[in-house]
């Protein structure tokens, strides 16, 4: 088997962002409270909607690599949430859900036992590079979503 070391290395430092934009951290850090749940105006999506939206989607994708099992919520209406504001305590563990699935497959991709490029024996052909570009490029997207969101709502430096 070859040595693939260097490209997991690189899907983590893509995974965690930060090369060419903000990190998922910088967007949430310090975010204040009292703005979660706001669309500025001109937004489709409160901050609450966008980073829930990223839990869904990460969740689903991390599941989905790890088990044929796993059933995806139905699309799109299962990967946004109901309500633009959260309630209690729900941003908390939300930012927290994110990270902590966020490292999970982080840790799939460390892992040499994990073939990056085999087909998983479900699914349409996807494998955990695969999987680990599309998070990396969906994470990227909404959190620029995210930093302009800030702006809009004077909350970003």
């Amino acid at each position: 088997m070859p040595d693939d070391t260097i490209l997991r290395e690189q899907l983590i430092e893509l995974l965690q962002g930060g090369n060419a934009h903000a990190t998922l951290d910088d967007a949430l850090n310090d975010f204040p409270p009292g703005l979660v749940g706001v669309r500025p105006e001109g937004s489709p999506h409160s901050p609450w909607e966008l980073v829930e939206h990223l839990r869904i989607a990460l969740e689903d994708i991390l599941r989905f690599s790890q088990s044929d099992q796993h059933v995806s919520p139905p699309w799109p209406r299962g990967y946004w949430p109901s309500s633009p504001e959260p309630g209690p305590g729900q941003w908390d563990a939300t930012v927290a859900a994110v990270r902590r699935d966020l490292a999970e497959f982080a840790a799939m991709v460390r892992d040499p036992e994990q073939d990056l490029v085999r087909k998983f024996p479900w699914g349409e052909g996807q494998t955990l590079l695969r999987e680990a570009l599309l998070i990396a490029d969906h994470n990227a997207y909404h959190v620029g979503q995210l930093v302009l969101v800030r702006r809009l709502l004077g909350a970003w430096e």
